[in-house]
C-alpha cells in the first residue's frame, strides 16, 4: 500500500511559485518560437529567463542532462533536446 505525503504550507507555496515560473517560461518562448528557430536558441532564451527571475533550471545537469528545457521538435516522439531547426 502506497503512503500519501501532505505538503506543508510553505512546500504548496514553493511549489505554487515554480509552477508560475514554468508557466512564464513558457510564454516568454512562445512569443518567439517559429520555423527556422534552433531548440539551442530556445534553450539559452528558457534558461536566461529563468535565472533571470530567480529560478534554477531543473532539467540542467539532472542525471547529466545537459540542457535546461527538454524540446522535442515538429515529428519526434521521445522528447530531449535535438539540435535542429524546427
Amino acid at each position: 500500500m502506497s503512503k500519501i505525503y501532505y505538503k506543508s504550507a510553505e512546500e504548496i507555496e514553493l511549489i505554487r511559485e515554480s509552477s508560475l515560473l514554468v508557466s512564464k517560461t513558457l510564454a516568454e518562448i512562445a512569443k518567439v518560437i517559429g520555423p527556422g528557430m534552433t531548440t539551442m536558441s530556445l534553450n539559452k532564451l528558457g534558461e536566461t529567463f529563468i535565472r533571470d527571475n530567480g529560478g534554477i533550471p531543473a532539467f540542467l545537469n539532472y542525471n547529466g542532462f545537459p540542457y535546461s528545457l527538454c524540446i522535442s521538435p515538429n515529428e519526434q516522439v521521445v522528447h530531449g533536446l535535438s539540435l535542429i531547426h524546427i
